[in-house]
């Protein structure tokens, strides 16, 4: 252990020694999935429902310091919020210096969390741009920082002998984070808008959540692998010619995948403004603009047996019934992905069409979006997700998974940039009604076609940790 790793590990009050350091020969779930799992439920919800309520916050709560309204016009809320976005999807390559070169992943999730909660509080305890800044500085490092070592560490729990688990629990990872997802997006909402709780309550909550994320993380130390931090091998190793050459032929499907990101996380901003225009009475509910959301976590918990298949009822899912007549490889359903993004957002356009026409256009429209665009997830997201760590070299997990989180970054810089520059002087936009929409449908049709040949030309190659039968280092 070097010296900065010792010093961080007493800061923190750990010893390396008393943990397993690699995964053991098993074909069984390794114990520590359980732990990672209800901690990703519970920090997800505190993301997630904070993300959520943002830009209603942001043009229709916002306080000054004397307490007066301090509001966001539409184009400057949807720049906030693609920015913030941008910033938690940038961090990830900070959190993955620390933690394989100097700290290890538990110790810099265990780290950043506690930065994490700080910036949820800071939201919930000062209404102005002030706190609002803070806080979403704050949350951005801690949970930027955390991502990629999270999935990674999911990884990490999984050797040769049970690795034909990884796409299940990666699977069962998904799932939580939507479950969390989904319960957030509609009570944040709710809270906010509530006249006895507000703005605080809405905020505080998924600051309360967070923390128990936290907690429930910390309970499973002694049962997870820790991989040690790599030092200057993981260096060695991320400037080798095998490094560098996994890390650029991995950004040429990064870059493709930004252009899915720039389109999904509109959900949170452009499709929320569009659903406060629309007929929201919904089986036999006034859903609050914001709550709209919760029907993609929804439908991902639905799709992803769906996809994956039920082995209990014989059922094959989509992705085994395809497999029969054409292989499904990761980059197929990716590309997959890609294409059926495009009809998600020509849907969005249609409906801007009616609502500058006058006509009135019931939330369910919108819904069958979200449908639309929950299967491009499934096929892009999840696929990526094990794909990233699986080509990752061994000591360069979190590195690789923060290359692929950059991805989302790099796609809400792109939209974050179109809506500075298609603001007009007179506050009206360049790109106004369903030409908005088509922009962005006509940039992601371009992508699907372009990333064919990418896909022909990429050849795989799987990493996966090393197997030790000790129980400690």
């Amino acid at each position: 252990m070097d010296l900065v790793t010792r010093a961080a590990s007493i800061y923190l009050g750990l010893s390396m020694s008393d943990y397993k350091t690699a995964p053991a020969a098993s074909t069984e779930m390794p114990k520590g999935i359980p732990y990672i799992v209800t901690n990703e439920a519970a920090e997800r919800f505190s993301f997630y429902g904070m993300k959520g309520i943002l830009v209603i916050f942001m043009t229709k709560f916002m306080l000054d310091s004397s307490g007066n309204p301090d509001l966001l016009g539409e184009e400057e809320a949807r720049q906030w919020y693609h920015s913030f976005t941008s910033a938690v999807y940038f961090f990830p390559l900070l959190g993955a210096l620390i933690a394989d070169a100097f700290l290890g992943k538990y110790r810099t999730i265990l780290a950043l969390s506690m930065v994490y909660c700080l910036g949820h509080f800071a939201l919930a305890l000062d209404e102005t741009r002030l706190g609002l800044g803070i806080g979403l500085t704050l949350i951005a490092i801690g949970s930027g920082g955390i991502k990629p070592c999270v999935s990674a560490h999911v990884g990490d729990q999984f050797g040769k002998s049970n690795s034909h688990l990884l796409e299940k629990v990666f699977g069962w990872f998904y799932f939580s984070i939507n479950f969390g997802a989904f319960l957030s997006t509609l009570l944040t909402p709710w809270l906010l808008n509530h006249p006895d709780f507000g703005p605080h309550w809405a905020f505080g909550v998924p600051g309360a959540l967070m923390l128990l994320a936290t907690i429930f993380f910390w309970m499973g130390r002694n049962v997870f692998v820790h991989i040690p931090p790599g030092g200057v091998a993981f260096l060695k190793e991320t400037f080798s010619k095998k490094g560098l050459g996994s890390i650029a032929k991995l950004f040429i499907i990064y870059a493709f995948v930004a252009m899915f990101w720039a389109l999904f996380d509109q959900t949170g901003s452009a499709w929320v403004q569009q659903a406060d225009r629309m007929d929201r009475n919904f089986l036999g509910f006034e859903w609050l603009p914001s709550q709209i959301q919760s029907i993609n976590p929804i439908m991902i918990m639905i799709f992803i047996p769906v996809f994956n298949g039920i082995k209990a009822l014989n059922f094959p899912g989509i992705y085994g019934m395809v497999n029969k007549v054409w292989t499904l490889t990761p980059l197929r359903k990716i590309g997959i992905g890609f294409f059926l993004t495009v009809p998600a957002f020509l849907l969005p356009a249609w409906i801007e069409a009616q609502l500058d026409a006058g006509v009135s256009i019931n939330i369910a429209w919108q819904l069958g979006a979200y449908v639309i665009m929950t299967a491009a997830e499934v096929f892009v997201s999840i696929t990526c997700l094990e794909f990233s760590y699986t080509q990752a070299p061994k000591k360069m997990k979190s590195l690789v998974m923060a290359c692929f989180l950059l991805s989302v970054s790099l796609g809400n810089v792109f939209v974050s940039v179109v809506n500075l520059f298609i603001q007009n002087d007179d506050g009206t936009s360049k790109l106004a009604g369903p030409d908005y929409y088509l922009f962005f449908a006509g940039c992601m049709l371009v992508t699907a076609v372009l990333f064919i040949p990418v896909a022909l030309w990429y050849k795989e190659k799987t990493y996966i940790q090393d197997e030790s039968d000790a129980v400690s280092a």
